[in-house]
C-alpha cells in the first residue's frame, strides 16, 4: 500500500476504533440503583384532650352613659345673684343643694301685694256675712223669711270668689318665690355649665346640664348567635312587675394609660328590639357607685369613656377546650394518630372565641391534637409531636424510607 492511501486510511480507522471502544464502554456502565427520597418530617406542637367543662364569656364593647341625664331649666326669670361652689362643670352635688340663687326681691314683693289681698278680700267678705246677719235678724223680728237679695247672697258669693283669687295669687306668689331657688333632683354632677352670676336668666332658659351619679350604665350590643350563651333579665307581657329578675354579672374593663381597671356590674334590662341592620341586640348593663373611691387608686368611670364587657354566660359540660389556633378553617382539627401520622378530623364547635375553641362532637377522649398552624397539611404527613411541652422520642418509623 503507498504512503499516500495510508495517510488517508489511518485516520478513519483510529476513528472507528475510538467508536467501538465508546460504545463498548457505554455498554458495560454499571446501572445505577434506584432508591425513594425520605418522606419529610414535620415537627408540631400537640396537646392530648379530655374532657371537661368550659365557662362561657362573652365579650362585648360600649360606652358609660348616666342613668338619669337632665337640662336644668328655670321657672321664673331674674337676674344670678348666686351660684354653689358645686356649681361648676365635674362638681359634685347631693339630692336637695341648692345650685343656683335668682334674685329674689321682685317675687317677694309679689308676695307681700298677694298677702294684702287675701287680707283684703278676707275682710270683705266678713263684712258682707255680717251684713247678712243683721238683714237676717231684722226680718226674723218681724216674723218672715228675708229675701235672697235681702241676706246679699250675690255679694257674699262675689266676696269669696275674690277670697278664693287673693289665695291662689298668693299662692302662686309663694311658688314663684320658691322657684328662685334652683336644687338639686337628685345626687348628681355637673356636665356642662350654662350661666354664671350676675346673668339674667329667663323662664326656659338652660341653666346647666347635669346627670345622676347613683349609677351609669353601657349599652352592649350582642349577636344571635351570642345570645345562646348568655342569660338576660327578659320580662314577658303576663309577668308580675314586682317579680325580681335574674342579673347577669358583668365584668367592665377600660385601659386608662398602661393599666387595666375593672369594675363589677350586672345585666339590669335588654332592649325591646334587634337592629335590623347589624342583627344585634342591646342589654343594658349597670355600674353602682361609679365615683366611688376605688380600690389600688381605680380611677372612676366617666361618662362618654368607652369600655370591654365580659359576660358571664353559661357552663358547657361534657366539651374539649383547645387553644383558637387548633381550629382550622371548615370547623376541622388535624389529629396525630398511633403512627405519627396527620388525619384530619371535622368536629362540632358549640363556642369560640378569639382565644379558645370548644369542641362538643368529633373528639375523643386522649386524642392528640396538633397545636402548629400548618399551611399545606396532607392527611398521612409524617410528624414529630411534642405533646404538652413533652418532646418526642425519634420514632424509627419515621426514620423509614418511603414510610
Amino acid at each position: 500500500m503507498s504512503r499516500s492511501k495510508l495517510k488517508f486510511l489511518l485516520p478513519a480507522i483510529v476513528l472507528v476504533a475510538a467508536l467501538a471502544v465508546g460504545r463498548a464502554m457505554i455498554a458495560s456502565k454499571p446501572e445505577a440503583s434506584r432508591q425513594q427520597p425520605p418522606s419529610p418530617v414535620l415537627n408540631v406542637d400537640a396537646t392530648r384532650v379530655q374532657r371537661g367543662s368550659f365557662d362561657v364569656f362573652v365579650l362585648a364593647e360600649g360606652t358609660v352613659q348616666p342613668r338619669t341625664e337632665s337640662t336644668l331649666i328655670p321657672e321664673v326669670s331674674g337676674r344670678v345673684f348666686e351660684i354653689s361652689a358645686n356649681f361648676r362643670e365635674g362638681g359634685f352635688f347631693e339630692q336637695g343643694d341648692v345650685l343656683v340663687r335668682i334674685e329674689p326681691r321682685d317675687y317677694e314683693l309679689a308676695l307681700d301685694t298677694a298677702e294684702a289681698q287675701v287680707a283684703e278680700a278676707s275682710a270683705a267678705l266678713e263684712q258682707e256675712l255680717a251684713l247678712a246677719e243683721v238683714v237676717k235678724n231684722d226680718w226674723k223680728q218681724l216674723g218672715k223669711t228675708a229675701p235672697d237679695l235681702g241676706l246679699r247672697k250675690p255679694q257674699i258669693a262675689a266676696a269669696e270668689a275674690a277670697l278664693l283669687s287673693a289665695r291662689s295669687q298668693l299662692e302662686r306668689a309663694t311658688v314663684d318665690l320658691q322657684r328662685t331657688v334652683i336644687r338639686a333632683p337628685y345626687a348628681g354632677r355637673v356636665l356642662e355649665q350654662s350661666v354664671d352670676v350676675g346673668q339674667f336668666v329667663s323662664v326656659g332658659s338652660t341653666l346647666a346640664r347635669v346627670y345622676a351619679i347613683d349609677y351609669v350604665e353601657v349599652r352592649l350590643p350582642l349577636s344571635t348567635r351570642e345570645l345562646e350563651f348568655v342569660d338576660l333579665p327578659e320580662r314577658f307581657r303576663d309577668d308580675d312587675v314586682a317579680t325580681p329578675l335574674i342579673e347577669t354579672p358583668v365584668v367592665i374593663e377600660a385601659d386608662i394609660g398602661r393599666t387595666v381597671y375593672q369594675w363589677q356590674g350586672r345585666i339590669v334590662r335588654v332592649g325591646g328590639a334587634i337592629d335590623t341592620q347589624s342583627r344585634q341586640l342591646l342589654v343594658v348593663a349597670q355600674v353602682d357607685d361609679p365615683y366611688a373611691r376605688g380600690p389600688e387608686g381605680r380611677p372612676p368611670l366617666r361618662i362618654g369613656q368607652f369600655v370591654r364587657a365580659r359576660i358571664q354566660g353559661r357552663s358547657l359540660d361534657n366539651v374539649f377546650v383547645l387553644p383558637r389556633e387548633a381550629l382550622r378553617e371548615g370547623a376541622e382539627v388535624l389529629v396525630v394518630d398511633q403512627h405519627s401520622r396527620l388525619q384530619r378530623r371535622p368536629v362540632a364547635v358549640a363556642w369560640s372565641d378569639s382565644k379558645t375553641a370548644v369542641i362538643s362532637d368529633g373528639l375523643a377522649d386522649g386524642d392528640v391534637v396538633t397545636l402548629t398552624s400548618l399551611s399545606v397539611a396532607a392527611s398521612g404527613s409524617q410528624v414529630l409531636a411534642t405533646i404538652d411541652g413533652v418532646a418526642p422520642l425519634r420514632n424509627a418509623a419515621a426514620d423509614t424510607p418511603g414510610r
